[in-house]
């Protein structure tokens, strides 16, 4: 019983791609012969050809190929798990967990093309499909996997576990497909069982259709039609504006109403009203009264949550999407955010008092508002630290970091990246291919996908995505894995340049790659993580940016060629620390609201108060908003995915911390021996064994969360220095 799959049961069909991990939405492509394989007259039902035990036909993708590829997948896999059902032959591991493990294949691969179809290239009629096809589907693995002769043959393994001579992964393959099952309501009968499936459909319509609601904010744009709205932007800025505005067909300077476009126009426009108005459109995506506002969306998915969580006999949605997480409860995840968010409050009050300070100065005669807090935190850093963005850039070109990022990935993993662009179908025309391979012995590990740019039709945001993971079982198979960013496209004939945070974005992403790349498990249901682990390895990735090797050979002036000097290396690390109330504010705001809003029987109605009055109790700054404002939170309300799990961001980040402190002790932070511990431990062996178990053997201990308020610079308590996971 594949993660992937089972996770559809929960309402998450079709709606994986929305999160910013996308997971394993394809696996194998080898199928199980209870069933003729379907009329391959439709491309999407073929099997995948060409190199690398086949790639997706992505040049033969279109949107009336959908349904009828997911009606004949669906008749072939409900034959799968029939054949499965009707073995005359006592349940054991082997002809019931382990054959469960084989199912699905076909659908697996049209889930992963679709997921691609609206994250990536989204339309209309993508759109309309999924309208119509989520429910649908989540219908169908919900009856599927919770049929009463299957959880029989489950429960038969189940309560023979001990007896049936199984090693460690077995045992722990067994324990963990009954015990989901009982999580997603396997025990359940009658008017419950029948509600539960009904809820399981609205869920997924309600998320498609949030989804939905928010990419359509996302198109729309703040238009400038002089040349005074253009006040301190870059020449190259000013031409992505452009580009946006002809790509839309209007006259001047188009402003999406995304965050690639949105950030640095608040960083650098001078004009303070246009900072406001672009503000404003983007902070209320989804909160206009309008018909994309998703208000009673969020009231309708909230009301559903709590009555499942009590129909499986949980006392909050909270507590059911964390039963099988690091951090177990709510308690738990709630315990680590308050331990942090002080220090982050009280460090944006000193950030906030040293950019009014600026203001009051230049005689600007303002308070400090949100849409001032980018542009004048941007003045502090010159002043402070002597850094400028714009300074800084001309080093980043996305071209060189991305080579940086294979860089890291051969001199830690062993993995080469050999550019194959043109050889296999993309999606997009501008999509990039590299053929990754072990260079311990030349074997082909995969093929990287990587989607660069903005556009139309693609969601904001940047995540990773699996076409199809590592197993062994069934015969080893390779990996497709993609990256997916956002980042402006810059005119035609000049090269990308990058800020910081967007070259960790980068390295982030890639991160999320690296860990599928290097996985390596025997059963594709031990290779999903728990959610608070999920961002772990990603995070740590980062660590490398700022690196002398990374910065030393790819950090090059776009016009000089010459590395990045030291003292700007220098000053850069002394400003590492900048800001971080900002960011830690905005982030963990949405993490304590997003808690609160689902660790509660009763749900909530007035949405927009209970953001409010959250916010007001924990003593939210006036000058941040949340990095994600519940009507356009699509970690929460496009899937499950993140729902009650934000924190796991900061869980994660409390690893990643601990983990760059034994790099950084050990005098090297290439330190191969180290390196391979962690490979050896966390990143090849998927969820095999008990994550938190894993992380101890790795570091000797539980990781230290003073180590994540030394990497932010706050203030560290003189006792208590440990997380109790």
């Amino acid at each position: 019983m594949r993660n992937a799959l089972f996770l559809a049961v929960s309402g998450l069909a079709l709606t994986a791609s929305f999160t910013p991990l996308a997971g394993d939405a394809a696996m194998a492509n080898h199928h199980a012969t209870a069933a003729e394989a379907p009329d391959t007259d439709n491309p999407l039902l073929a099997d995948w050809t060409g190199p690398y035990e086949g790639v997706p036909p992505w040049d033969q993708m279109a949107p009336g190929h959908f349904p009828g590829a997911f009606e004949a997948a669906m008749a072939e896999m409900r034959a799968e798990v029939q054949a499965i059902i009707d073995n005359p032959e006592p349940p054991t591991f082997e002809n019931t967990n382990q054959a469960m493990e084989l199912v699905g294949d076909r659908m697996n691969n049209v889930q992963a093309m679709f997921g691609v179809a609206v994250s990536n290239v989204s339309n209309d009629e993508y759109r309309a499909v999924q309208r119509e096809w989520s429910p649908r589907l989540a219908s169908f693995y919900q009856e599927l996997y919770l049929q009463p002769e299957l959880i029989e043959r489950y429960r038969a393994v189940y309560e023979g576990r001990e007896d049936a001579g199984l090693n460690a992964e077995q045992l722990r393959l067994v324990e963990r497909d009954y015990e989901q099952l009982v999580r997603q309501g396997a025990l359940l009968e009658g008017a419950d069982r029948e509600r539960l499936d009904e809820i399981t459909a609205e869920l997924a319509g309600l998320y498609s259709e949030f989804s939905n609601k928010v990419l359509a904010d996302e198109e729309t744009y703040v238009l400038l039609d002089g040349e005074d709205d253009l006040a301190g932007l870059s020449d190259s800025f000013i031409a992505t504006l452009r580009a946006a505005a002809e790509e839309r067909g209007v006259e001047g300077w188009a402003i999406v109403n995304t965050r690639s476009f949105m950030q640095p126009f608040l960083q650098y426009s001078t004009r303070r009203d246009l900072r406001e108005q672009v503000w404003r459109a983007y902070v209320n995506r989804g909160d206009n009264g309008d018909a994309n506002d998703t208000n009673a969306l969020i009231a309708q998915i909230l009301a559903l949550r709590a009555e499942r969580a009590a129909l499986l006999g949980f006392e909050t949605h909270a507590h059911w999407r964390m039963d099988d997480t690091m951090a177990g409860t709510p308690e738990a995840a709630n315990d680590l955010m308050m331990r942090v968010w002080p220090a982050a409050v009280a460090r944006v009050a000193e950030e906030v008092a040293d950019m009014q300070a600026i203001a009051d100065e230049e005689g600007a005669g303002i308070t400090i508002e949100p849409w001032d807090y980018r542009f004048y935190a941007e003045k502090v850093r010159q002043a402070r630290y002597n850094v400028d963005e714009a300074e800084i850039k001309p080093y980043l070109q996305l071209e060189n970091m991305i080579n940086g990022m294979f860089y890291m990935a051969e001199q830690l993993w062993d993995l080469e990246f050999t550019e194959n662009t043109g050889e296999i179908p993309v999606f997009q025309e501008d999509v990039r291919t590299f053929v990754v391979s072990d260079t311990r012995d030349g074997s082909n590990v995969g093929v990287f996908y990587l989607d660069t740019y903005a556009r139309t039709g693609k969601r904001s945001g940047a995540w990773m995505t699996t076409y199809r993971s590592q197993q062994t079982l069934g015969g080893e198979q390779n990996v497709l894995a993609s990256n997916n960013n956002n980042f402006t496209e810059p005119p035609e004939g000049e090269p990308a340049l990058i800020s910081l945070d967007d070259a960790r974005t980068l390295f982030h992403e890639f991160g999320h790659g690296i860990h599928y790349l290097l996985q390596d498990v025997y059963y594709p249901s031990l290779a999903g993580t728990p959610r608070d682990f999920v961002e772990y390895p990603s995070q740590v990735m980062e660590n490398w940016v700022l690196t002398p090797e990374i910065l030393n050979r790819f950090a090059r002036h776009v016009e000089t060629g010459e590395p990045m000097p030291q003292s700007l290396v220098e000053r850069i690390e002394a400003s590492d620390t900048f800001n971080q109330g900002f960011a830690t504010v905005e982030y963990l705001a949405s993490a304590i609201v997003d808690m609160r809003l689902h660790n509660r029987a009763e749900p909530i109605t007035d949405v927009d108060a209970f953001e409010r009055e959250t916010l007001a109790e924990i003593g939210m700054p006036d000058e941040i908003v949340m990095r994600h404002r519940l009507p356009q939170f699509n970690h929460l309300f496009s899937s499950d995915a993140y729902s009650a799990g934000y924190y796991s961001y900061l869980w994660s980040e409390t690893m990643d911390a601990d983990t760059w402190e034994a790099f950084v002790e050990s005098g090297d932070v290439w330190n191969r021996e180290i390196a391979d511990r962690f490979r050896a431990t966390l990143l090849s062996t998927g969820n095999e064994t008990d994550r938190a178990e894993a992380y101890r053997q790795f570091r000797g201990r539980d990781p230290d969360v003073d180590a994540l308020l030394r990497k932010r610079g706050f203030p560290v308590p003189e006792s208590d220095t440990t997380t109790d996971d």
